[in-house]
């Protein structure tokens, strides 16, 4: 993954962890606006995407972004809403990381 690939990751990253903590916000509210927000964040976060995914091929891009977003999402959900992931939840989290590290691995 070249270093331009890994800039536009990162902020596609920032965006889809506001999209989705909008979204959260969203489902304790249910005002409208809140989840219209979310939409167009997720919209953004997916159109930044289409650069990483040329970049560095469909398979890397979206296995490397869905793991980091799955650590990252955890973290704000443990950290800001007081949510506790199971033992077997943290597992898969590991596993998740051992799974890109495998995939991402330089040849």
């Amino acid at each position: 993954m070249t270093g331009g690939a890994i800039l536009w990751l990162s902020g596609a990253t920032v965006v889809f962890i506001a999209a989705n903590t909008v979204l959260r916000y969203y489902v304790a509210s249910a005002f409208l606006p809140t989840l219209i927000g979310a939409l167009v964040l997720f919209s953004l976060g997916n159109l930044m995407m289409v650069r990483v995914m040329r970049d560095s091929g469909l398979a890397m891009a979206i296995s490397v972004s869905a793991v980091l977003q799955l650590i990252l999402i955890s973290a704000v959900a443990m950290l800001w809403f007081g949510e506790k992931p199971t033992s077997l939840q943290l597992a898969g989290m590991a596993l998740g990381v051992v799974a890109v590290t495998l995939i991402a691995w330089p040849q």
